[in-house]
């Protein structure tokens, strides 16, 4: 990802905060993190985000999501003796659907990103508006996606180890890649 790709897509986060109530100091904001998953369409699979506190204890954290912006499947696997991550995710602004394991629904209101159809295989899904909230069990496969107008998402969590989360899409690469501008 360029590096000037990452700048614009801080900056649209830092407003989408801002205009939630969220204040970030302006080191925060050069902190965001843009994952783009090395998959070249930060618009329709990607995330923005902020760590707050990330210990060997728990974890906070501010997702962004622009409009119909998806994180693709994954679960957070067990590390040695650790079990995997258990994460509460409570809307701020927007929505999000949140897909988990368990019955799928009949018809869902995300898009699945296109060419990616194979790789979303889970599909009950949760709809969270402002103020509601959802816990994931560690081990458990889920994906995400904002409604139409964006989403900021609160997670709270035990310790976050993302270099450590299985995508169910192979060529995902977690970590970025940043490049510079030519």
């Amino acid at each position: 990802m360029k590096r000037s790709e990452i700048g614009k897509a801080q900056e649209r986060a830092a407003a989408m905060l801002k205009s939630s109530g969220i204040a970030l100091t302006e080191q925060e904001i050069t902190h965001i993190e843009v994952a783009g998953f090395g998959l070249g369409e930060l618009d329709v699979q990607g995330l923005e985000l902020i760590t707050y506190v990330n210990t060997d204890r728990y974890c906070a954290k501010e997702l962004v999501l622009f409009p119909r912006q998806t994180c693709p499947e994954h679960l957070h696997p067990t590390i040695g003796s650790a079990p995997g991550k258990m994460e509460t995710f409570r809307c701020r602004s927007g929505s999000v659907f949140l897909y988990v394991e368990g019955e799928a629904a009949t018809s869902i209101k995300s898009i699945v990103p296109p060419g990616s159809e194979p790789y979303y295989t889970v599909y009950h899904e949760i709809e969270l508006l402002p103020g509601e909230q959802y816990t994931i069990e560690p081990g458990i496969k889920h994906w995400f996606q904002a409604g139409n107008l964006g989403a900021i998402v609160s997670e709270f969590s035990s310790t976050s180890r993302d270099e450590f989360d299985i995508f169910t899409d192979p060529r995902i690469v977690r970590m970025p890649i940043v490049t510079e501008d030519e």
